[in-house]
């Protein structure tokens, strides 16, 4: 999966931007995705997931970028937290790696991002998002860390959308300055290239 993600990206010119196709690919899971679901479950692996219809603010990152690009994060949280897991949270206390959970974690995908070369300043300018771009967030009040896409589409003020799964499956809704940001990730063709080949 992994080679083929790659040379889909190494193939032929560039989409204009690439990140519409992302954006889509989160887009499609409204009205898919209804149930919110946090469960720890058994995933195969590579290319685990839950049923379509449940899951998680993570799982609408995951599905999106293996059904846009063919990337698997599942297979690349994976593989680099056996390569750097000093790098990864120690949030769950956890001594090894574990490929049911570690790529639906926030802090987790924070890191693989980051280590990708994705991370973007913080700024509260809404022309600073584009279609496709990953953001996270600490839920205000709970603290609890949260993920969505920006979506293609913007609120009449001219702040972009974001398609996330907050509690009531996936979504797309006005909610980008809600809540503090703490993650703004642009996976161009150099960031894609590196998780391909996780």
């Amino acid at each position: 999966m992994r080679a083929l993600a790659l040379l889909a990206l190494l193939a032929g010119p560039a989409a204009a931007d690439p990140g519409t196709d992302l954006a889509a690919a989160a887009q499609a899971q409204v009205g898919v995705t209804t149930i919110y679901d946090p469960a720890y479950v058994g995933l195969a692996f590579p290319g685990g997931d839950l049923p379509r219809e449940r899951g998680v603010c993570t799982d609408v990152v995951i599905r999106a970028l293996r059904d846009a690009w063919g990337l698997d994060l599942q297979a690349a949280v994976n593989a680099d937290m056996k390569a750097a897991f000093a790098a990864y949270p120690k949030i769950w206390g956890l001594s090894s790696t574990d490929r049911n959970i570690d790529h639906r974690r926030v802090p987790n995908l924070e890191t693989l991002f980051t280590r990708a070369g994705a991370g973007l300043p913080l700024v509260t300018d809404p022309a600073a998002f584009r279609p496709g771009d990953v953001v996270s967030f600490r839920l205000t009040g709970s603290g609890l860390p949260h993920i969505g896409i920006i979506s293609s589409n913007s609120a009449p003020d001219g702040t972009p959308l974001v398609t996330h799964n907050i509690g009531a499956g996936a979504r797309t809704e006005d909610m980008l300055f809600d809540h503090p940001m703490t993650g703004h990730f642009r996976l161009g063709e150099s960031a894609r290239t590196w998780l391909a080949t996780r």
